[in-house]
Order: structure tokens, then C-alpha cells, then sequence
């Protein structure tokens, strides 16, 4: 996917948008989703001072062991700016990542310490809270894909307690990428090609500890699919999606959640979701999106039905069950909160 193509349009468009959301939203907005997973949306939950903390794209969030909710943003004054679960201004850093673009944090019992991907540097750095650089990855030189470091466009990392860590090449040589907790590569599968075990578009990385035996899941968004492989690298299985191009997922108890970025069948400007997975990776509620369907187990193609968002990049599920959403080209739009209902 080309990620400036329509960023004009969008712009354009958004400020209509904002107006009709905000006064939904102005005695708490109504309830979005099905099937029990039901939520009221606070659009202006994450809104600061954007002369002060300003944000361009949202890419990211995560919640870390204090209970606060960080977000990645590539806008260069500030590209981590902490909240707390109220939505207020805790703290900010960051100047040093212009495409800042994955987030994930890496909670050991003892610390926790951040993965952050910048697509622009091609590269990938692994930091404390409070944005020291630990440890740096450049593009895998040994592989015969990565021979020029411009070929290396992480979008996404998967962090186990250990230290040892994932790197999803979504916006380059579609490569999954192993490395140990010192940053030596083990292992790399996926890449382009033709077969259910390649990828495009492999935006995002999670590992799944929903069953006995952990599993990662990895986007194909291209294919509008999640694909499961074993730790090794071995395809296990293909969710199929139909009609989201989703980012990353992002396991919370027993849910798989998703931010789908657009819907290929409809106009590529504001036609995103965001979508929940029941243990059986059966989707069970869409908000924004319309009620799931599925004809003799298989799930018809899924689509926007209310505007409430400009291109969904990521979703944080914090320990109270609320969801954030962050949003990418979105007008430079704050993250959204949705409180289960």
C-alpha cells in the first residue's frame, strides 16, 4: 500500500468528520459495537495543547506496568507522549524518530523497556520509559534481501519476557525477522511470494498465549488475513478477513483486537474499523463497522457503516477493558477512547 497516496483527500475531508463526531460525542456519544462487546465512544480523550504537544500521524499505543497509556506519534517535537487512563498529560520525549511507527513495550516483572520502529532510519531501537537508547538494529546485512539498509522498513516488533524479540519488515522485504535478547538474529521466514506461508504487507506482529502453546500472529494485509505461525516460523493457520486491512493485532484475555485501517472494496478515504476476535479467532463485534456475518463459517466481507474514524492504525486495550484508538492521516486527530458498555 502506498501510505501517501491519499493523504490529501483525507485531510480535506476530515474536518466535517471531527464536527459531526464531537457533537455525537457531546453527552457521551452512542454505543458502538455487537454481540455483548459493546462501547461508548470519548473523542476527546487524548486532545491536548497542540501548539505544546502536538501530534501528526498516531500510529501506536500501549499501556505499561504504571498503568499509563503512551503513544508514538512521528511528529519529531514529541514522538512519545505519555497519558494517564484519564486522558490527561503525564509526559512527552522523544525528537529523534521522524518515522516513528511501531510500538511495543517489553514488561520483564523487574523494568519495563519500549521497541520502537522508525521506517524512515530503517531501523529498529529497543529504549527505557524515558527514551534511552538500549540497543539498535539495522537492517540483517547477511540476508540476500537487506543488501541495501533501504530495503529494511520495520513496521512492527513482538517481545518476549526473556528479551528475545520479533521484527515484522511490513513496509519492506516482508521478512520476519528472530533475534535473541542481544540483538543476533536466529532465525527469518516469511518474504514475498505466492504461498499461504509468504507475506505482504506483513504490518503487524503479536505473539498469542491464549492457548497452551504460544503462537505468533502476523499480518498479511494485502490478503486481509492474520496468519498464525508456530515460534519457529512454521504456518499453522490463516484468518481471513475479508474487507479489512487491518494493522497490527493486539491479544487482551481472550480477544484478538484490530485496527482496520480501510476497507479495499470501498473509497480508500475513511472506511476503517475496529474489529474484535473471540478465542476461536471468530469476529464477534465491529465498532464503526457492520455486524459480523458468517454463511456456513465463512465470514462475509466486513465494511465501515458509521464515520467515526479517519484511518485506525492501532488499538491499546488497557486493564479496565476500555480501548484507545489511535489513527493515522487523520488531520492530526488525538486518540479516541471507547468504554465497554
Amino acid at each position: 500500500m502506498k501510505r501517501r497516496a491519499f493523504v490529501k483527500n483525507t485531510i480535506m475531508s476530515s474536518t466535517g468528520l471531527l464536527l459531526t463526531k464531537n457533537l455525537m460525542s457531546a453527552t457521551g456519544g452512542p454505543v458502538y459495537g455487537q454481540n455483548g462487546m459493546t462501547y461508548q465512544l470519548n473523542t476527546n480523550w487524548g486532545t491536548l495543547n497542540a501548539a505544546k504537544t502536538p501530534v501528526n500521524d498516531c500510529h501506536e499505543m500501549i499501556q505499561d506496568s504504571k498503568g499509563r497509556i503512551l503513544l508514538l506519534t512521528n511528529e519529531t517535537k514529541n514522538n512519545l507522549i505519555i497519558y494517564n487512563k484519564s486522558g490527561s498529560l503525564m509526559d512527552s520525549w522523544g525528537t529523534q524518530f521522524p518515522g516513528a511507527h511501531g510500538l511495543t513495550v517489553q514488561q520483564n516483572g523487574k523494568e519495563d523497556f519500549l521497541f520502537i520502529t522508525d521506517t524512515d532510519k530503517h531501523q529498529v531501537y529497543k529504549t527505557t520509559l524515558d527514551g534511552k537508547i538500549l540497543l539498535t538494529i539495522d537492517a540483517p546485512a547477511d540476508l540476500p534481501a537487506y543488501q541495501k539498509k533501504e530495503a529494511f522498513v520495520p513496521t512492527e516488533t513482538a517481545v518476549l519476557a526473556n528479551g528475545e524479540f520479533y521484527i515484522a519488515d511490513g513496509y519492506g522485504a516482508q521478512h520476519i525477522l528472530h533475534y535473541d535478547e542481544k540483538g543476533k538474529l536466529k532465525n527469518a521466514f516469511g518474504g514475498r511470494g505466492a504461498g499461504d506461508e509468504y507475506l505482504d504487507n506483513a504490518h503487524g506482529i503479536c505473539v498469542d498465549t491464549r492457548n497452551a502453546t504460544p503462537t505468533l500472529i502476523i499480518t498479511d494485509r494485502t490478503r486481509n488475513a492474520f496468519k498464525r505461525f508456530s515460534m519457529d516460523g512454521k504456518l499453522i493457520e490463516v484468518i481471513h478477513l475479508p474487507g479489512a486491512c487491518m494493522c497490527r493485532p493486539v491479544i487482551k484475555g481472550d480477544y484478538l483486537y484490530a485496527a482496520v485501517l480501510r476497507s479495499p472494496n470501498l473509497d480508500t478515504v475513511n472506511s476503517g474499523f475496529v474489529t474484535i476476535l473471540d478465542k476461536n479467532n471468530k469476529v464477534v463485534s465491529n465498532l464503526g463497522g457492520a455486524a459480523p456475518v458468517y454463511n456456513n463459517g465463512v465470514l462475509q466481507p466486513m465494511s465501515q457503516t458509521e464515520k467515526i474514524f479517519i484511518h485506525p492504525h492501532d488499538v491499546c486495550v488497557d486493564d479496565e477493558g476500555s480501548i484507545y484508538v489511535a489513527q493515522w492521516a487523520s488531520g492530526k486527530v488525538y486518540p479516541y477512547k471507547f468504554t465497554r458498555v
